[in-house]
């Protein structure tokens, strides 16, 4: 059983920025995270791009230099990978952890791979592994993704998009754009609000001119081999379909910070409990970082503004000593 000061769990770019912070602190630390260096990013759509400037993205004061002012998903995992590498961060990949238990004042690390204790824990685990399920007859079919990669693949093929969202819009546009037979079912009265303001009236204009066909206030009633069936106001439609993109959203891990005995609040929101101040939890010593501490509100919390959050745990832990 390996010891060390601090664990924080998640390669992100706010585990990183934690890990930065927790170097130059001088702590013995370690980053652990389930994937590749920014798992999350590296499984982003190909083409994304980001809704924030790069120096938002920046970490540490670190500049971050793109070709655009907005960079794109490869720009980014370029950045932090190179954070990684050239400040020979203490990171260990394709390594889940699976428990987190404090006994007699110490952390119990239980991964796939090895056992730790620590002191400090830090939870910077994100958003995006576990997406939002609509759970209708069907949406277990392999035609049914809820994550988006490439638009090649649907080229001449009968694509149906759900919902209205940045990445909903983005595959859309995208997929239309490279030969698919694009329809959006949308959940709602219109277009998201927070899509992207460059790319909203893109999508608009496609829909009005006919290019993509879209229905509002949908309810999905099931998704069958060779079509799709749902319901509007206007009645019940069954369209052909050869591809469902599920963009509905994605939400934290739960079940896993529970396992760990944060609270969290008890509305649909499941805020976790923290202090605002130092990000620590009900836990002592345990603390959040980055878009987690948002609970189902995925949308408060970015890099932009929860970077903070790396100098605010370490301030915490070590004026604490």
């Amino acid at each position: 059983m390996k010891h060390v000061d601090l664990i924080i769990v998640g390669g992100g770019p706010i585990g990183i920025a934690c890990g930065l912070e927790a170097k130059k602190k001088g702590l013995d630390y370690c980053i652990i995270e389930k994937g590749v260096i920014t798992n999350s990013l590296y499984n982003y759509p190909l083409n994304m791009q980001f809704f924030s400037s790069s120096e938002k993205l920046e970490i540490d004061n670190i500049p971050f230099i793109s070709n655009e002012a907005k960079p794109k998903r490869n720009e980014a995992l370029e950045y932090y990978r190179r954070i990684v590498t050239s400040n020979q961060l203490h990171i260990n990949l394709f390594e889940k952890v699976n428990a987190v238990h404090k006994k007699q004042g110490v952390f119990h690390i239980k991964t796939d791979k090895e056992q730790y204790t620590s002191t400090y824990v830090i939870i910077a685990t994100g958003f995006y592994d576990l997406p939002n399920t609509m759970d209708v007859p069907g949406e277990n079919l392999d035609k049914v993704s809820h994550y988006y990669k490439d638009p090649h693949f649907f080229a001449k093929q009968k694509l149906a998009v759900i919902g209205a969202s940045n990445s909903a819009v983005d595959a859309a546009l995208e997929c239309y754009r490279k030969g698919a037979e694009v329809t959006m079912l949308v959940r709602g009265p219109e277009i998201g609000k927070r899509v992207k303001y460059w790319v909203r009236p893109d999508i608009i204009n496609r829909i009005e001119e006919g290019s993509i066909k879209a229905f509002y206030n949908v309810t999905i009633k099931e998704i069958l081999p060779k079509k799709i069936d749902f319901q509007t106001p206007q009645g019940e439609f069954s369209i052909p379909n050869d591809w469902v993109l599920a963009l509905t959203g994605y939400k934290p891990n739960f079940e896993f910070l529970q396992k760990i005995g944060i609270q969290l609040s008890n509305d649909t929101k499941l805020y976790p409990q923290y202090n605002e101040q130092t990000m620590e939890t009900n836990i002592k010593n345990l603390y959040l970082a980055g878009v987690i501490c948002g609970g189902m509100d995925t949308h408060v919390w970015f890099i932009e503004n929860s970077r903070i959050h790396a100098k605010t745990i370490l301030k915490s832990i070590t004026e604490g000593k």
